[in-house]
């Protein structure tokens, strides 16, 4: 099953992929957000053209768990956004995503100083997707 992640701000999506079996994720782009209407349906796209099955969206939440203006705008953002696609949309926690791609993205590129935010957009995607992917196969381990 191919899993879709994104990690949604402002300007910029991050959107990463799983592989066919839903184990491991990758990043695959970035989307400069326009509109709505644009934004779903490039998205609506990559669901298609990836034969995705599901859709985990990052949730921002506060340090001590909870749910903050931030996260409220993405909740909004993600429920228009489902209304528009074929396949569920879940969310899964991303605290420390941006600052986690960033090292990993810093340890990568030992010349550059600073990676471009559209990287630190996707590989945070892929961290949420990976993170959410690990805690599935865990779940279905503990059942068998």
């Amino acid at each position: 099953m191919r899993v879709l992640g994104l990690d949604i701000g402002e300007r910029r999506i991050g959107i990463a992929l799983s592989d066919p079996s839903g184990t491991l994720a990758r990043p695959l782009q970035t989307l400069v957000r326009s509109s709505r209407p644009a934004d779903f349906a490039a998205l609506a796209a990559l669901v298609a053209e990836h034969e995705v099955e599901l859709v985990v969206v990052g949730r921002p939440l506060s340090l001590d768990g909870s749910e903050g203006p931030q996260a409220r705008r993405i909740a909004r953002y993600a429920d228009a956004l489902a209304a528009h696609l074929p396949v569920p949309v879940v969310f899964w926690d991303e605290r420390f995503t941006t600052v986690e791609a960033e090292e990993i993205l810093r340890r990568n590129r030992r010349r550059r100083k600073r990676a471009d935010r559209a990287d630190v957009d996707a590989v945070a995607a892929a961290l949420i997707l990976q993170r959410y992917l690990d805690r599935q196969i865990g779940n279905f381990r503990h059942l068998c």
